[in-house]
């Protein structure tokens, strides 16, 4: 892995290149999705068959999992990955229920009556991956928030194995979490049936979950339609280091994230020269023990970097600049930074908040805004599920004293026609 000494430039070319993963989408495979999109919508459940046989192997003879089924995966299940994901279940439980929000009622003297209403959306679809990136983590961390919001019923697709069954260990994930239906169907044409709704699977109100690059594609393309959480990029950690910093440590941080894919990223930025060197020496001892270290090499040669800074706070600018998806605080006091860190969709502090903590177990989301867009995005949370609306009731006596103010304003942008929704209602006190 590249080291880069920071001077303003060679930092500035690595991040350039960094931005090219996150370019517009292929051409080729926005055509081919809008083609699966324009099908399903037209022809539904033989469209979501047809390409499930081409692109799966196999189709189910029904897409609904049946309650059997689920059960039956739930009792031949390890009881010990069962109580893991239990313990993960109360973790993420306890987290997101502490952000449930409350709504107000505001009634003022004059009689007005001003208010927010919360509910949790009606419908919502989630995506999970099958076969060999299957993952049961995911399956908690967009069902729970989601349950906890109040939505009223969850519907989750997940492609079908070649042998059209599904897979166990997400049915298992799914019973524990609440999930209400499970439909064996992946790829964009699972987000289309979604989004628009087959005889078989009803349409939803939202979509989320992670998945391949026709599936994020086909979010992007029905955002609006139906709403979704994001548009995932590759995977991604920024490491901040100093002299205090366990280099065994940092390798295995920065190659956790690395083994997701080719593309993702890993940095290092440390202001130790003895901390950055023996970081690299750890990556190629480590590496020779772990299944995916080709994945890991390659993302690491083209997106990985070991940036050398001058200062902790010339560190915490670089990682404000980046906006990573994952940021450790390897430091020497950690806490510190807390309030400096202000681009990151989740940041783990100190030599035992090492990532995959947050990704399995502590408790926070790990769907957490990539490629940058932390600048601007939040994690998946409860308030992603829960739709706000506002209600007003006035007094005549109330309207009367806005009146003006309302018709003069209405007036100065030529709607006249809201003036008059105003004035017709006093204009018997104006003919007197």
């Amino acid at each position: 892995m590249q080291i880069i000494r920071c001077n303003g430039q060679d930092e500035a070319a690595f991040f350039a290149q960094l931005r090219s993963r996150s370019a517009a989408p292929d051409p080729g495979v926005v055509e081919t999705v809008t083609t699966i999109l324009e099908d399903v919508r037209t022809k539904g459940d033989e469209a979501v068959r047809a390409y499930t046989e081409k692109f799966d192997g196999k189709c189910p003879e029904q897409f609904e999992v049946d309650a059997d089924t689920i059960s039956d995966a739930l009792e031949a299940a390890d009881p010990k990955f069962v109580e893991a994901l239990l313990n993960s279940i109360e973790n993420i439980s306890d987290f997101h229920n502490r952000q449930k929000e409350q709504g107000f009622c505001n009634t003022r003297s004059d009689g007005v009556i001003l208010g927010q209403r919360l509910r949790g959306l009606d419908r919502v679809g989630l995506y999970v991956p099958g076969g060999t990136a299957a993952y049961p983590s995911s399956v908690l961390m967009n069902a729970i928030p989601a349950k906890i919001a109040g939505v009223r019923e969850l519907i989750m697709v997940t492609p079908p194995a070649k042998d059209g069954k599904p897979n166990p260990d997400i049915l298992v994930a799914a019973s524990l979490c609440g999930v209400d239906r499970i439909f064996l169907m992946g790829g964009a044409q699972a987000v289309a049936a979604l989004a628009y709704g087959t005889d078989t699977i009803p349409r939803v109100d939202k979509i989320v979950g992670p998945g391949n690059i026709f599936v994020a594609t086909a979010k992007r393309l029905l955002y609006g339609v139906v709403d979704i959480d994001m548009v995932a990029g590759p995977s991604e950690v920024l490491v901040m280091a100093d002299d205090t910093a366990n280099p065994k440590f940092v390798a295995a941080d920065l190659m956790s994230q690395a083994e997701h894919d080719k593309l993702a990223s890993a940095i290092l930025v440390t202001t130790s020269e003895r901390v950055a060197k023996e970081t690299q020496a750890e990556f190629e001892r480590q590496m020779a023990y772990l299944e995916r270290r080709e994945i890991i090499k390659s993302s690491l040669d083209n997106f990985g970097a070991i940036l050398i800074c001058d200062t902790p706070e010339q560190a915490v600018e670089l990682a404000n600049e980046v906006a990573p998806e994952h940021l450790e605080v390897l430091m020497q006091n950690p806490l510190e930074y807390i309030g400096k860190l202000d681009n990151a969709g989740s940041v783990f502090l100190g030599t035992y908040a090492s990532e995959p903590l947050g990704d399995y177990y502590a408790g926070p989301n790990h769907v957490l805004p990539t490629s940058g867009t932390a600048r601007f995005f939040s994690p998946l949370s409860v308030y992603s599920f829960i739709k706000r609306s506002s209600y007003i009731y006035y007094t005549e006596d109330a309207l009367r004293a806005a009146k003006d103010d309302i018709i003069l304003v209405a007036n100065k942008e030529g709607l006249t026609a809201h003036a008059n929704a105003i004035a017709v209602r006093f204009e018997d006190e104006t003919k007197e």
